[in-house]
């Protein structure tokens, strides 16, 4: 944009035959190709072999939607299972993929004032889009905790804004009236409906905030029959509160092993994350709680034993299958007081402050 250029020099050129990349001596109109030798190259810059040859216009890429704290893990099972788990292992791995993902950015001088502890405060595209750099981060053998993201709100004249998204919806036209409803609920504008061969289309603009932790339950309320797809078309007015989660969380106060007799007897109060033989340790958060209560809970009790008989004992444990959580899905459900652990085999949502005393000191002292 500001016209400058600069020499350097191509060591290598490639182009693709099917999957496999093929060295090239040559590069033709109209070929896809990579080529290697540019250190410094940055999305929107012209390559040429004159100097004189006009540079094309340069590419605007999308502002980031959400930013989240990216953690070293702390948690009692830290260190377990990850190869990658210091700060520094962390930083060195989040600098490369700044080179090649060019709809992030990230503050490594440290977290907002919110946060209690050391971190790198990570902005990008939306949930899907860091969702997709951590499961890469853990498949390499990094372990790290995130936070819950925030949508990025702005000031500009004295007026709050916020980022706004269009979502294109296609379900079934016996599921729209469910989607709508959750929609408009979460500050959605209908901008366009229509109905086809039984599929009804809506286009809804709403703020992103609104979308955060909306694409679980679309899939529940649609049957997985709906598809749902958003583009981020600006920052707007800021919409005022939105209340997006009515459950609480299910927290475990002991360490230790799960126990199939304890989740029978939990499973009536909501939705449980572990299942039997699965470790968890004192903070951990096991399910959800329907009524939106925080509730403690012991997962490890088992059955009393004893000689004596009665009718009503001896009845079948029947544990329902639990709701296991992926990243995203995380993300999605976890509350602004946890964090998310994120290790090459687990994936768990703890509690920031671990211990129910902590938790009670650090709402008084929030309070005050």
């Amino acid at each position: 944009d500001k016209g400058n250029s600069r020499n350097t020099k191509i060591t290598k050129m490639f182009t693709f035959e099917g999957i496999t990349r093929k060295e090239v001596q040559v590069l033709n109109t109209g070929d896809i190709a990579i080529i290697a030798g540019i250190p410094d190259v940055f999305i929107g810059e012209t390559i040429v072999d004159l100097a004189e040859t006009p540079a094309l216009p340069s590419i605007a890429i999308d502002e980031p939607t959400i930013s989240l704290n990216f953690l070293v893990n702390d948690s009692p099972f830290a260190g377990r299972e990850g190869k990658y788990v210091t700060s520094r292992q962390i930083r060195e791995r989040l600098e490369k993929e700044l080179e090649i993902n060019v709809g992030l950015k990230i503050n490594f001088d440290g977290t907002d004032q919110e946060e209690m502890q050391e971190g790198y405060l990570v902005y990008g595209r939306g949930e899907l889009h860091i969702a997709v750099l951590l499961e890469n981060m853990r498949r390499e053998g990094y372990e790290l905790q995130v936070s819950q993201p925030h949508v990025i709100i702005k000031e500009e004249n004295g007026k709050k804004l916020e980022p706004y998204e269009e979502a294109t919806i296609d379900v079934p036209s016996a599921f729209a009236g469910s989607v709508i409803e959750k929609l408009t609920a979460r500050r959605g504008l209908i901008t366009s409906m229509n109905e086809k061969e039984g599929i009804t289309r809506i286009l809804i603009e709403l703020p992103t905030r609104g979308l955060l932790g909306y694409r679980g339950q679309f899939v529940v309320d649609t049957k997985g029959e709906g598809i749902l797809a958003s583009r981020f078309v600006g920052f707007k007015d800021y919409a005022g509160e939105i209340k997006k989660r009515d459950v609480g969380s299910m927290t475990s106060m002991v360490a230790g092993k799960v126990v199939a007799f304890s989740l029978w007897t939990l499973q009536e109060r909501g939705i449980l994350y572990v299942e039997h033989g699965d470790e968890v340790y004192e903070g951990m958060v096991v399910g959800n709680v329907t009524k939106g209560d925080e509730m403690s809970v012991n997962p490890t009790k088992g059955k009393q034993l004893s000689n004596m008989r009665s009718s009503g004992t001896d009845e079948a444990v029947n544990v329902k299958p639990s709701y296991k959580l992926s990243i995203e899905r995380a993300l999605e459900i976890m509350a602004d007081d946890e964090y998310l652990e994120i290790t090459p085999k687990n994936v768990r949502l703890r509690k920031k402050f671990l211990t129910e005393q902590e938790r009670s000191k650090n709402k008084s002292s929030s309070k005050k």
